[in-house]
């Protein structure tokens, strides 16, 4: 996939409500449909394993549901509530969830002037998603724009107070990401994993964890498994993705995904690692069967 298609501009495509197959769309011409006659992967049952749906959105939903029930797992990140009867359908499972209103990486928690509308759009989705039977909501510190670090904990702290009560109640994990700010998400303020250990401190509530992104955090601070260690009790949640360039997480790439999966099983770690590589080969399913297989230890 062409680095155009960066998550920030298929987020807003996806809130917007246009994700399905786009007639005449290159990228078409590369997916490859699995062999059905091809053996699903024997998984060992240790990692569960999920795919961010953004990654895969040159197919739809319907499409991505039947080609991870065929690679052998059954879970989708990153699925608003439009999209939960398709996964429902299939029996696949919504391993992180979008609220159903504007999705936006910029404007976030630390800014006061969003809380009113991130506080219905939380306030909305955390019933249903109770009622659906899933248990991890994705949110987003927002950019700084000027804001000091201190600034954006306390603001941080008093929207999410807002909405964590209504969390705890119905068994719902609110889960902020880490994003680098080098690269891919300039001026992002959850940049640095201990930014966002200090917020969970802050709130002290069991739901609210943070989702370690693997590859943003590599590009930003490094020394993943001590990190992964050292703050095992705040990480909800983790995302994949190969560095340099976010795609498949192979050996063209410098991280050893095998030793971080390790490392993350010692801790104790029972939820989901989602692929979210951007896949560059051209069997773009057999790329995603390559990942989890590569995790899967």
């Amino acid at each position: 996939m062409p680095s155009k298609h960066s998550r920030r501009t298929v987020i807003k495509n996806f809130a917007a409500g246009s994700a399905a197959l786009i007639a005449g769309n290159p990228i078409l011409s590369s997916f490859t449909s699995p062999d059905k006659s091809e053996k699903k992967l024997e998984l060992k049952g240790n990692i569960n394993h999920s795919v961010c749906q953004w990654t895969y959105n040159f197919i739809s939903v319907e499409e991505l549901c039947q080609v991870i029930k065929n690679i052998g797992f059954n879970a989708i990140d990153l699925i608003a509530p439009k999209d939960w009867p398709t996964l429902q359908k299939h029996g696949i499972f919504s391993s992180m969830c979008y609220h159903g209103g504007k999705v936006s990486l910029t404007e976030g928690w630390n800014n006061k002037k969003f809380h009113e509308l991130l506080i219905k759009d939380y306030s909305d989705v955390i019933p249903l998603m109770k009622k659906a039977g899933y248990t991890d909501v994705i949110c987003f510190s927002g950019s700084r724009n000027g804001m000091d670090d201190e600034t954006g904990l306390k603001n941080c702290v008093e929207g999410l107070k807002n909405v964590l009560p209504l969390a705890e109640k119905n068994g719902i994990t609110i889960q902020m990401e880490l994003l680098n700010s080098k690269v891919d998400h300039k001026d992002y303020m959850c940049d640095r994993t201990a930014w966002g250990v200090e917020l969970c401190k802050r709130l002290q509530s069991p739901n609210f964890k943070l989702l370690y992104d693997i590859y943003h955090m590599q590009i930003d601070e490094g020394d993943v498994i001590r990190t992964i260690r050292d703050n095992q009790q705040y990480i909800g949640h983790y995302h994949t993705g190969g560095v340099p360039g976010r795609h498949e997480i192979d050996e063209t790439q410098e991280l050893y995904y095998p030793a971080i999966m390790k490392a993350i099983i010692e801790t104790g770690y029972k939820g989901y690692v989602a692929q979210e590589f951007i896949p560059a080969a051209k069997d773009k399913i057999a790329s995603l069967k390559q990942g989890v297989s590569i995790c899967d230890v």
